[in-house]
């Protein structure tokens, strides 16, 4: 595999990688891109022979924007890597942050597309979006998500403003799963289908965000078909500071790239609903164009 590797990724510094290698998950573990960013460690340690760790940086509030200002301010050297989601170079250069504006980071390449969706508890007094959306105008009704500057947080309240009504509420939270609902913190949910697969026969998805339905949840609609403007993935993909010499950036794309081509990790796919694979650098730059188009759009239906 090592040599495999090195013919991918062609000449490279010959002292990289000489210690061990971070890769930095701003969320909590246990959800997709925290299990295929540790797939990605294993196999750099072990086609490099160096020490790896995956280390959880989750900002509460504050999103993934914590653990991608510890991303920024590394040494542009490759041993600090970042395991990325959209909203760090769509909408984190316009926080306000000084370390993400501008945009400090350069793709390594995307792998992953979340099967993210809009849920409720199964004995909520509707099972759609249209349900829903009767239902508030006459109820107060509570939002949870990661973060209200994040794409799918912005994305669930475009579709909320598209179909004539808003939450009375919304809060943020690391994690958003089975318990979530089950407490009653709040009443409605925008997370990862992986979170909530252990009760998934006991709550209502009405809706997943992207453009394509997922596989787990096939008679869903997408917020796509029910609001054509609103179409945007979730992705995630790894990231370094800008400066990172590209022979090394090669070699960790190598390494990323054969990881999620594996049966392990196409596997997770299956089981998830997950979209798993490598777009190459290039094709994440032309990506994240057209997403920033998108937010800016759903920012100016916000502010109507």
């Amino acid at each position: 595999m090592v040599l495999a590797l090195a013919a991918i990724a062609g000449p490279v510094h010959a002292e990289y990688p000489e210690g061990p290698v971070e890769f930095v998950v701003p969320w909590p573990p246990g959800d997709l891109e925290d299990v295929l960013t540790r797939m990605i460690a294993e196999d750099f340690s072990e086609a490099y022979g160096v020490p790896t760790a995956v280390v959880n940086r989750p900002g509460g509030g504050g999103g993934p924007f914590p653990g991608a200002i510890e991303v920024a301010n590394a040494p542009a050297d490759g041993y600090t890597i970042g395991s990325f989601l959209i909203a760090i170079p769509v909408v984190g250069p316009q926080l306000g942050i000084p370390e993400l504006n501008p945009d400090p980071f350069v793709p390594l390449g995307n792998f992953l597309t979340y099967p993210f969706v809009i849920a409720v508890s199964g004995d909520a007094p509707y099972d759609d979006m249209a349900g829903l959306a009767a239902y508030a105008q006459e109820n107060d009704v509570a939002l949870g998500h990661f973060g209200a500057p994040l794409v799918p947080t912005q994305v669930t309240l475009g579709l909320a403003a598209e179909m004539d009504f808003s939450y009375a509420s919304d809060a943020a939270f690391d994690a958003l799963d089975c318990n979530t609902l089950a407490s009653g913190d709040v009443d409605v949910i925008n997370t990862t289908l992986q979170l909530i697969l252990p009760c998934l026969d006991d709550v209502n998805v009405l809706a997943s965000i992207g453009g394509e339905r997922i596989s787990l949840t096939p008679d869903t609609p997408t917020v796509a078909e029910l609001a054509p403007d609103l179409d945007v993935s979730l992705w995630n993909g790894l990231f370094v500071h800008a400066d990172t010499p590209q022979d090394v950036q090669d070699r960790i794309s190598a390494v990323a790239e054969q990881t999620m081509m594996s049966d392990r990790a196409q596997a997770l796919a299956a089981e998830t609903g997950a979209l798993v694979y490598w777009q190459p650098a290039a094709e994440v730059v032309t990506q994240i164009e057209a997403d920033i188009a998108t937010m800016a759009n759903i920012e100016a239906l916000l502010a109507e």
